[in-house]
């Protein structure tokens, strides 16, 4: 049993209770999948679904040093402290009823064999969900262009969110010591402009991305990972990076402006992220970057005009990958 969960059991709280106050209990998305798959794994869930679903819940509970609660209420997500819902998965087609996919949520996928005995976890944000649906049957629901032309680089938030400010970087005992004030950010982000990036073409949006993600953790001197399409793209930064070669800026299933909690840091909210939009000119096999705006969600709409795609409100049915679960 990990220190973590032996202080979940230690708190007394329930599944419902909020973790803000809290962040020391909350289990990173990580630390949630290697938890789940140490405790699942050989579970059998061959009953009707409606008894699966309490087994499950049961399990999941017991796993991460929760109470069993009597009953199981029926909020959204299931697990509101962990800020999870659970699917079993025999197949990979992913079914999410009667509401959208949300970015400040995570989604645990249990997959079962054919006698339904659990034989792998995937823990996943909502934004990872969002790139696997090649039917159309999501949208890419934000979007946005800057109000004038980009000509040069410009820090268009002078200050972090308060938030911020109050939390990490004011804070002497912040679990964030790390953090620099996003006017630090801007001074050693905006050397990138007049570099040269790999262009892997235009089709490759998520090569492009990492590549962009390489060359910002060099310039901040800290190292990266692979890219598991978490929010933010640099979170020891709190930096959602865009490479834009054409005007419009997809921003997928967050809103920069959201006062919503981050999946994977729920202490800082989406509108606490600082957004580093580097535009760029497509020049054969690589690409220059021109120019940095750099500015937090709360301030997005000030430099940026919003105009949104159609939301479809149904039954989901998202195609997961082949290798999805290994």
């Amino acid at each position: 049993m990990s220190s973590k969960v032996r202080a979940i059991a230690a708190s007394g709280l329930s599944i419902y209770d909020p973790l803000t106050n809290r962040p020391n209990l909350f289990l990173k998305t990580r630390h949630l999948e290697r938890i789940l798959n140490e405790a699942l794994v050989g579970l059998d869930l061959d009953y009707p679904i409606r008894t699966r679903s309490k087994v499950l819940k049961q399990a999941v509970c017991q796993a991460l040093g929760y109470p069993v609660p009597t009953s199981f209420h029926k909020t959204k997500p299931r697990f509101p402290g962990q800020n999870f819902d659970t699917y079993v998965q025999k197949a990979n087609n992913l079914q999410i009823w009667n509401e959208e996919v949300s970015a400040s949520r995570r989604y645990v996928l249990i997959r079962v064999d054919a006698q339904h005995v659990v034989t792998k976890v995937r823990v996943v944000t909502g934004r990872v969900i969002a790139k696997y649906d090649t039917t159309g049957t999501l949208t890419h629901k934000y979007q946005a262009r800057s109000r004038e032309e980009v000509t040069e680089s410009r820090l268009v938030s002078q200050a972090d969110t308060s938030h911020v400010q109050s939390h990490a970087i004011a804070n002497p005992e912040s679990p964030w010591p790390d953090l620099l004030p996003i006017s630090a950010v801007y001074s050693k982000l905006v050397k990138l402009a007049g570099t040269k990036l790999v262009n892997p073409g235009l089709d490759q949006e998520r090569t492009r991305g990492w590549t962009l993600h390489e060359a910002i953790c060099r310039q901040l001197g800290i190292s990266s990972s692979s890219d598991t399409g978490q929010f933010p793209d640099v979170p020891a930064q709190l930096i959602e990076a865009k490479l834009q070669t054409a005007p419009t800026i997809d921003l997928g299933l967050v809103c920069p402006d959201s006062t919503e909690p981050i999946a994977d840091h729920p202490e800082f909210h989406h509108c606490d992220v600082r957004y580093a939009v580097f535009y760029g000119t497509a020049r054969g096999a690589s690409v220059r970057l021109d120019h940095l705006v750099l500015v937090t969600g709360a301030d997005f709409f000030s430099y940026f005009r919003r105009f949104e795609g159609k939301v479809k409100n149904a039954k989901l049915q998202i195609p997961l990958p082949s290798d999805f679960f290994g």
